[in-house]
């Protein structure tokens, strides 16, 4: 059973409380830079054990110091509550990856 679509109010208001988050059609997305490819290359990983344990996956991707998620519920074909859970989730460890 698909997870149920957040209304654009619903959008926005999440947005405002993940910064650095914004809407790209219909994805949520956010590009973090770190000070080297060592550094983004463990985030990332990071990302792909909370990913699995959430059982909810972005496309991510990882560049020389930096890397990029978009996000969106495959399932709906939209944006959900499990997307923002995601973002919250990512947001959490970014800092202690050195992100910014």
């Amino acid at each position: 059973m698909p997870t149920e679509p957040l209304s654009q109010k619903e959008i926005e208001d999440r947005l405002r409380e993940l910064p650095g988050w914004s809407l790209e059609g219909a994805r949520i997305a956010r590009s973090y830079r770190l000070d080297s490819h060592f550094a983004a290359t463990a985030m990332v990983v990071h990302i792909a054990q909370i990913q699995e344990e959430l059982n909810h996956h972005s496309e991510l991707t990882l560049g020389y110091n930096s890397v990029a998620l978009t996000v969106q519920s495959h399932d709906a074909n939209a944006i959900t509550e499990r997307d923002f859970r995601l973002a919250e989730r990512v947001e959490e460890i970014a800092t202690g990856h050195g992100a910014n």
